[in-house]
């Protein structure tokens, strides 16, 4: 299928809308009202510092929605008021942040619902209005919508549509494209759609496998059943990786985004000398600014002397993720929440360590004068984040009457 004829076609079409409805201001100050908060602005205008009593709170400097983020969600908001009557749907969370997707469905917005591990459209019918969610979707899904004769808003952030037309650009000359992400990712998969042949990888270290089996070959057996799920179909690692281009998932780490490209940038220079790199490796800067702008302040906020840190964001939200690894490299106690309300009763947290389920922790909040390093995921709302520093400042005071 040519992807980009038909991602041309359905842009071309009455029923297609990818730049709201003209109720921007309108929208605005409703998701001004319910996600902005006067504590959080205070925090900034105060070189994002703030003291109480015994708690200092330390604001990373790039935190919170993006403007891809803010975008989508406007847009969602948008779409109800524009089609008061209409039946709403949307393909995945609009973005990972459970309050937010729960706002969306209190507005009678419907979720696809998953059966099996697979999105059942069956209760779409023709004329009911689909949004796409930030993180885009695939080529399949989006083709069905139009042949049903739905209405589609397309959220997609431009930074993930940025990322598209370079796996297309491979495509174009059939280089391989080694997307730097996480397979089942929703971004990952509607990427990969939009590819010809591709492998994904997860991390530096599956990187350096397939850099392994470019130069020195290996068990092919072996490579396929350690990629499962991973690659496009018929994909051969003794056929498709003597061209390869790089792509990545927009919210990885960026520091190792940028280690697999020169990692695989110098195998293929290995391999074929630098008279021929062109031929077999093309590289592309896809990383997103407002990823990048949040894991620096994360890496500058860490080299403070914190007590504790405190990353809030949605558990299956692969920034905040990220974010948490930065502080756990660093040594610092580091609890991942996704809302105000998994702090407490008491001195209690529930949290999510890395790669691992939720458990509880007593006792998290020391005595004493404590430094607490703050950041959130690119899809967190201000207002969450000022429910937990509040959590936080009350139960400090509680433990200090206790």
């Amino acid at each position: 299928m040519d992807t980009k004829a038909f991602k041309r076609s359905l842009q071309q079409s009455e029923n297609y809308h990818r730049k709201g409805f003209g109720r921007e201001a309108e929208v605005m100050g409703v998701l001004n009202t319910e996600y902005q908060s006067n504590l959080i602005q205070e925090i900034r205008h105060n070189n994002y510092r703030l003291q109480r009593g015994e708690v200092t709170i330390r604001l990373a400097e790039a935190f919170g929605f993006c403007w891809g983020v803010e975008r989508a969600v406007a847009m969602a908001y948008e779409t109800r008021q524009h089609f008061p009557t209409e039946r709403i749907w949307i393909t995945n969370e609009i973005i990972h942040n459970p309050s937010v997707n729960q706002r969306l469905q209190e507005m009678e917005v419907g979720f696809i619902s998953v059966v099996d591990g697979k999105k059942d459209f069956s209760a779409v019918e023709s004329g009911d209005v689909v949004i796409l969610p930030a993180f885009g979707a695939s080529v399949a899904e989006m083709q069905l919508l139009n042949d049903k004769g739905c209405t589609i808003v397309d959220t997609t952030c431009p930074w993930v549509s940025k990322v598209w037309n370079s796996v297309e650009k491979h495509k174009k000359r059939d280089y391989t494209s080694i997307i730097h992400g996480k397979y089942n990712h929703e971004e990952t998969i509607a990427t990969s759609s939009f590819a010809g042949t591709y492998l994904v990888v997860l991390n530096l270290e599956q990187a350096n496998y397939v850099c392994d089996y470019i130069l020195n070959g290996g068990n092919r057996e072996e490579f396929l059943t350690k990629f499962k799920n991973a690659y496009s179909e018929g994909f051969d690692p003794d056929r498709d990786l003597e061209q390869i281009g790089i792509a990545n998932q927009t919210t990885m780490l960026k520091s190792e985004t940028e280690q697999i490209g020169k990692l695989f940038e110098r195998t293929m220079l290995k391999k074929y000398g630098p008279t021929e790199l062109d031929r077999h490796f093309m590289s592309f800067n896809t990383i997103c600014d407002a990823t990048q702008e949040r894991q620096d302040a994360m890496f500058n906020l860490v080299e403070e002397n914190l007590t504790l840190m405190l990353v809030i964001g949605g558990y299956n939200s692969s920034n905040t993720t990220h974010l948490q690894e930065i502080a756990i490299e660093r040594g610092i106690p580091s609890y991942h929440i996704d809302s105000a309300a998994r702090i407490g009763p008491g001195n209690r947290i529930e949290h999510k360590p890395l790669g691992k389920d939720l458990e509880v922790t007593e006792n998290w909040l020391p005595d004493g004068s404590i430094v607490v390093g703050v950041t959130s995921g690119a899809s967190t709302p201000d207002k969450i984040v000022e429910e937990a520093i509040e959590k936080i400042f009350e139960l400090k005071g509680l433990v200090a009457i206790a």
